[in-house]
């Protein structure tokens, strides 16, 4: 016999289950298990494949900057918070990610930018790239290359432990010249930039026999290449990352924010040591990647930060990608 189900028939099925159903059973009646509350939550990495490549995307934790007013700055405070409550965030505390791509190639493997590690100053939620290294099966001595998009302190903190022993014992070290002579002067530490230098010397002095600097437009790893993007810090970049023949541009700290530095590009941050050029440069990557359909992966949008970018009037949008939880 063959048995034809049209979705009135199934409707008209559980409504019949329905009036089957005694209330204490529908209404929560001792019928149904109590299950206790587990308290827990999914491990914090996602993976996808790139080509040839497989991509594991890690977390150092969320990190918090608070009140938008006087970090987003050249556009009144009142419309930083409409802008948030428009999009459903919170106007008061805005929050970042933290991802970093671990990119297998099949030859090396390659993490991107390392976290706040054991630095707490933007609070307890950050410094957990370790742990999400080891929920995703990857250890940390099979690392072989760690790409530094810039030497702010939540993108090399990571690099050594709490011992000052680098992390990542079995791998070279890749920044820009610029930005590392420029966060490790011992002329600055009596500035108010006192705090990212201490910060940056803790952790790129140890590997400085390890370091190799890379040079704009560099293919300085097999498919990855260094792509300049100056105003953040003096030596940030991005980077393109290719496999047999799909892209996406990690995009370090080009942008910050899905919504107040796309919506509005020329916004200016104040962790920016150039805000004036951050913003020029943002809207250059910006037009390209959209103008190229390029996948992006940002460092600090919402976890795992892995979409497009499409222009957008006067700014741009941002599109996060499904996650495909099949391989």
């Amino acid at each position: 016999m063959t048995t034809n189900l049209s979705r009135r028939s199934l409707l008209a099925l559980g409504a019949g289950l329905g009036a089957g159903l005694g209330a204490s059973t529908l209404l929560g009646g001792s019928a149904l298990a109590r299950a206790p509350k587990l308290g827990t939550q999914t491990p914090y990495w996602h993976r996808f494949e790139l080509g040839d490549a497989e991509v594991t995307v890690v977390s150092d934790g969320p990190l918090p900057l608070g009140d938008p007013s006087g970090t987003f700055t050249g556009v009144p405070k009142e419309e930083v918070k409409k802008m948030l409550t428009d999009n459903f965030l919170n106007p008061d505390n805005v929050v970042l990610e933290q991802n970093s791509p671990v990119v297998n190639t099949g030859d090396k493997l390659i993490l991107f930018d390392t976290g706040m590690g054991t630095s707490q100053a933007f609070g307890p939620t950050t410094g957990r790239q370790q742990k999400s290294l080891a929920e995703a099966g990857i250890k940390a001595s099979d690392i072989d290359a760690v790409v530094l998009s810039h030497a702010h302190i939540d993108h090399i903190g990571g690099i050594v432990g709490a011992d000052d022993k680098p992390l990542f014992p079995n791998a070279q070290y890749y920044i820009s010249q610029a930005d590392f002579d420029y966060w490790t002067d011992e002329g600055k530490l009596g500035s108010p930039l006192k705090d990212f230098v201490v910060h940056a010397r803790k952790n790129l002095l140890p590997v400085r026999d390890r370091l190799v600097f890379f040079k704009d437009g560099q293919e300085f790893l097999p498919g990855v290449q260094a792509m300049a993007a100056p105003g953040h810090t003096v030596g940030h970049h991005m980077f393109m990352v290719t496999s047999n023949g799909k892209s996406f541009a990690f995009l370090g700290d080009l942008t910050h924010h899905a919504v107040l530095l796309l919506e509005r590009p020329l916004m200016e941050f104040s962790y920016d040591t150039d805000p004036k050029q951050s913003a020029q440069t943002r809207v250059k990557m910006l037009t390209m990647l959209a103008a190229n359909k390029i996948p992006v992966m940002s460092y600090h949008f919402a976890w795992p930060g892995y979409g497009h970018v499409a222009k957008n009037g006067e700014g741009f949008r941002y599109y996060p990608e499904p996650m495909n939880m099949l391989l």
